[in-house]
């Protein structure tokens, strides 16, 4: 059987079970969902043919590094992204973070700059003052300056140099070549007017014979850049807090009892294995996924799920690594752990998140795309017009405002803008119990006008009841209670642990069944001492040409009018009775659900349960449309359906018997429970399964594409007023001009404000 890897995740994929397939130069490519194929189709060199990264440092750790706005770069060790030229940062963040090589390298640069910049601006402005106009002859001033001004450039200013030279050999201009350009072009204007001024014209001389010089300018932008380089390096590392605060919620070590004593020994987390008893104390944090052996306790899991009331855990109940132990003390078995624990996975999935690209990040990369050499023209223009035009000296003021154009237009804001709300919006939402997958998803969710939530498990508890039995002649309930959970035994369908659950209740012990089968959407059959049964909804017996009557068909018609589901049991070919069993709403189901519609969001169920059923837990909700008794392979077929009609639907479902119906939504929403979660194929997923989830995904949605509007419009504003200024149009009007040192000032804020409003995300309110 040929299997494949899906290029985009690498998950091993069967053409006969791929969720999608696509052609590229004659080469076909499986999939393990529609997403993974949309990201394939959307950039398909970014997954064939990944970019590599400049070498990697001597001496760096083996540590996967990444650029925050263009993923596809991946190096060992830290470095520089060839494309935009920005410090790439770990794949994955570490729990105790780690200092920052390239925030340590330009805060040291900065701190020396900064100490020669001082004195450079301070005799730049020399000759305003009568004392020290006098004190020394004026070239000894220009050659003073040029000592302090060539350290600061030169060396401070190394890193955007290298990053500016190979942003042009990779012909990938960005931010850095604009910086290049500017302060390269100042200071060696300035050595050549200080060294050889005779070669300049004679337009630039002032009036003592000296062409101007422009030290200052190139010491002081490159100071200023190297600041915005820390603060933006800062906060950078701030928006990653998320992933180390998850990573740091695991123990170092854990109680670990030896085999066949009660002896205890601490070992590192590392040591524990499946299987492995371990002790969890009061006030502790759960060391890994397991499952509760001995003892009770409140375990506060909001860390994970982001609900704060502590949940009770007893014997046999599920226990989830990273989450807080309270007062009481347990033993447990460990059953995932390292990379297979739920926090483990949570941490993968944000991590992906982050470095996943928002198709409104399209727009942008299209505008960086051509911004540079933009600039460079409206800077050469700007040039041409001030010596053409501009007033004395005009190649002066040429130099000058051209300069003032390539600082102020660099680019670095408007390619922040996303992917910084992207990185706080998705760690806000992982400790709120809400795991975004990739930001297309974020943004598709944003957009939905149609949910599709499933009934049993996402409207209600999961825990189903049998509530009412009915038997047919000499049938006792006992009886048929055996019957029937013999047959479901073999069944893991929550209304087949119901009838289990009933059947312990009432004492009676499941025998084994012979010939099991399971009918998709409609029930199972088997044999149990001799006797064919048969247990189901109607269209199950229906199937078996069995007769219901009209009594029976009667009280069945009163239960699901009561909002009970039907089972309907048959034994060799006659019907022996029947089960109503009933699953209660969620609490937080109401509310939820009158949340979505105030935001114009139209609720639908679909449901493979009974139209009586349905229509009785819909009324209690106040669900605008009910599609019922529809078999899993339909569900399909109806999101599709909504689609057609130019709806957004985003389906909420367990992933299980909704899978094709998430397969085909504009945004697939798993409904969690626990390390059950299946996080590796939903867009989003909420781990604790409740609705009160689905609303704090919706809000996390709105105000992160919120920030990232408010981020684009800052960068484009920015850009679109601060080009023409720093170009000189204000000059003929108000005799305005904008210097090369206030550009820098200006670019190094648009930066900054842009990081500094994507964190405020990390304060948004998801809870009503």
């Amino acid at each position: 059987m040929n299997e494949f890897k899906d290029p985009v995740c690498g998950m091993t994929v069967r053409p006969e079970t791929a969720a999608a397939s696509a052609d590229h130069h004659g080469t076909t490519y499986y999939f393990c969902s529609r997403g993974c194929r949309e990201k394939f189709v959307a950039d398909p060199e970014r997954y064939l043919h990944p970019v590599a990264a400049a070498p990697a440092p001597s001496g760096a750790q083996d540590v996967e590094y990444t650029c925050p706005m263009h993923p596809q770069i991946v190096q060992l060790g830290p470095g520089v992204c060839p494309i935009c030229g920005m410090a790439l940062e770990p794949r994955v963040a570490t729990a105790a973070g780690g200092e920052n090589p390239e925030l340590r390298d330009m805060s040291r640069r900065f701190l020396v700059c900064a100490t020669l910049s001082l004195p450079l601006l301070f005799l730049s402005m020399s000759h305003m003052i009568p004392s020290m106009r006098h004190a020394l002859d004026a070239r000894v001033w220009l050659f003073v300056q040029a000592a302090l001004a060539t350290p600061v450039t030169l060396w401070g200013g190394r890193p955007f140099f290298e990053r500016g030279w190979r942003s042009i050999v990779n012909r990938s201009p960005n931010m850095f070549t604009l910086i290049a350009m500017g302060t390269g072009a100042a200071w060696l204007f300035s050595m050549v007017a200080l060294f050889a001024g005779d070669v300049l014209p004679a337009s630039l001389h002032t009036q003592g014979g000296q062409p101007p010089v422009y030290f200052e300018a190139a010491g002081v932008i490159t100071t200023l850049v190297l600041l915005g380089q820390v603060l933006e390096l800062r906060a950078r590392a701030r928006t990653g807090r998320a992933i180390q605060m998850l990573l740091g919620l695991t123990p170092d070590t854990a109680h670990r009892l030896r085999p066949g004593s009660e002896e205890e020994k601490d070992v590192p987390l590392a040591h524990v294995q499946p299987g492995d008893i371990l002790q969890v104390r009061p006030g502790e944090r759960v060391p890994v996924d397991g499952v509760v052996l001995e003892g009770n306790s409140f375990v506060d899991e909001s860390t994970i799920t982001g609900e704060a009331m502590p949940v009770a855990k007893k014997e046999n109940d599920a226990v989830t690594g990273g989450t807080m132990n309270g007062n009481g003390s347990f033993y447990m078995r460990a059953e995932r752990v390292g990379a297979d624990t739920l926090l483990a996975r949570i941490v993968n999935v944000v991590a992906e998140a982050q470095r996943s690209r928002a198709p409104v990040q399209r727009m942008a990369d299209l505008v960086a795309a051509w911004f540079v050499p933009v600039v460079v023209l409206v800077a050469m223009l700007t040039f041409i017009v001030w010596t053409l035009a501009g007033p004395e000296p005009r190649l002066a003021f040429a130099f000058v405002n051209a300069i003032a154009v390539l600082i102020i237009a660099c680019p670095c804001a408007l390619g922040l803008a996303t992917p910084m709300s992207v990185m706080v919006g998705t760690g806000r939402g992982a400790t709120s119990g809400v795991l975004v997958k990739n930001a297309a998803a974020l943004e598709r969710l944003e957009k939905i006008d149609t949910l599709v939530i499933d009934k049993t498990g996402t409207l209600t508890e999961g825990t189903p009841h049998v509530v009412s039995v009915a038997t047919v002649g000499a049938m006792t309930e006992t009886e048929l209670l055996a019957l029937a959970s013999a047959v479901e035994a073999a069944s893991e369908h929550p209304l087949a642990q119901a009838v289990m659950a009933r059947a312990r209740a009432t004492g009676v012990v499941a025998r084994g069944a012979q010939e099991f089968r399971y009918a998709v959407g409609k029930g199972v059959s088997g044999r149990v001492d001799g006797r064919r049964v048969v247990l189901g909804n109607r269209a199950m017996i229906d199937d078996e040409h069995i007769d219901v009557g009209a009594g029976l068909d009667a009280r069945a018609v009163a239960m699901r009018e009561h909002g009970e589901t039907v089972m309907f049991v048959a034994v060799d070919g006659k019907l022996a009775g029947l089960f109503g069993i009933a699953d209660p709403p969620r609490e937080s189901a109401r509310d939820a659900l009158t949340y979505l519609r105030a935001r114009g969001i139209r609720i639908v169920m679909l449901t493979g349960d009974h139209l009586a059923t349905a229509q009785a837990v819909a009324a209690g909700l106040d669900i605008d449309e009910v599609i019922a008794a529809v078999l899993p392979d339909r569900k399909g077929i109806e999101v599709e359906r909504m689609r057609s009609e130019g709806r957004v639907v985003a389906v909420a479902g367990d992933g299980i018997n909704d899978a094709p119906a998430l397969a085909l939504a504009d945004v697939s929403i798993a409904m969690g429970t626990g390390s059950d979660i299946a996080i590796e194929t939903a867009d989003v997923t909420l781990i604790k399964g409740d609705l009160r989830g689905l609303v704090r995904a919706h809000r996390l949605s709105r105000a992160t594409m919120r920030n990232i509007r408010q981020n684009l419009f800052f960068a484009f504003v920015y850009n679109t007023l601060g080009v023409p200024v720093a170009a000189g149009v204000l000059f003929p009007f108000f005799g305005v001009l904008l210097s090369p040192m206030l550009a820098s000032a200006a670019m190094t804020f648009s930066s900054v404000s842009v990081i500094a409003n994507a964190l405020r995300l990390r304060g948004v309110k998801l809870d009503a």
